[in-house]
């Protein structure tokens, strides 16, 4: 990471607002309209802030969003860049850098995904139990030093407090492992088997190397799948990016209903 780009693109921020938040999260692929949720403070575009990486994927707005949910201090990412957008594992990384040098404590990570278990539909939510990084890049060794991880990478507690969150509000949730790949092309029905075989619950092109980041910096994660299709050879059905964004419109009430409850619920 460059410092130097880091801190012009902090002080910049900063020069925008003074909102604190401890939780933030990062919306994914046809799911940035949550951020309307919020009492907006301000919002900034990405291509505004400098050294910041921009998305040129549809479905991603490119902004940070400063905002409150019943007062509480929220910071949202309306989309993310992807790996095969750049081949550079620092574009990824560097909105969670940002994120953690503004003093963000939480974070839950979202993202489209294609349904492996067969038990999965489109327009399910999964909650991130953990997950497999088939993208074979290394976050940690951006951070600069060596770094004892904690063991896991989505927090324990987190995970708890969203289950029974989802629990009480009868929100059905799915629970799985979701699988990080390079992309941009979809996976094979071989490879969406291979994904199957070794305990993959849900495939997509983000999210692995960002959440060990961030939880290798001290950060807590959690993860929320939207599974948006059937990923290749579980059904006959071509795919296509249109279907992710329509699906996750398709159940945008019920994730924005869960996604809020959440982030009121965590504690600083």
């Amino acid at each position: 990471m460059n410092e130097k780009h880091l801190k012009e693109t902090i002080s910049f921020i900063r020069s925008k607002t003074k909102s604190n938040p401890k939780t933030g999260i990062v919306l994914g692929s046809g799911l940035g309209d949550y951020a309307e949720n919020l009492e907006i403070d301000i919002a900034i575009e990405t291509s505004s802030i400098p050294h910041y990486p921009v998305s040129t994927i549809e479905g991603h707005k490119g902004k940070l969003i400063f905002g409150r949910l019943n007062d509480k201090q929220i910071l949202a990412f309306q989309g993310r860049v992807h790996y095969y957008e750049t081949g550079n594992l620092n574009t990824i990384l560097y909105p969670i850098q940002v994120t953690h040098k503004l003093g963000v404590k939480n974070i839950i990570l979202t993202n489209a995904a294609g349904g492996v278990n067969r038990h999965f539909h489109p327009g399910d939510l999964m909650l991130m139990k953990d997950h497999i990084n088939l993208t074979f890049e290394n976050p940690i060794t951006l951070i600069g030093k060596p770094k004892q991880t904690k063991g896991y990478v989505y927090d324990p507690k987190l995970i708890s407090l969203i289950i029974k969150i989802a629990d009480d509000m009868k929100v059905p949730l799915r629970e799985g492992i979701y699988v990080g790949v390079k992309g941009p092309s979809y996976e094979t029905a071989s490879e969406v088997e291979m994904v199957r075989r070794i305990g993959g619950d849900a495939v997509g092109m983000s999210t692995v190397n960002e959440a060990s980041f961030a939880s290798a910096l001290g950060m807590r994660v959690a993860g929320i799948s939207c599974i948006t299709n059937y990923a290749t050879g579980v059904t006959n059905a071509k795919l296509a990016h249109a279907e992710v964004t329509e699906v996750a419109n398709k159940v945008k009430h019920r994730f924005s209903s869960l996604i809020s409850s959440i982030l009121l619920a965590i504690e600083k």
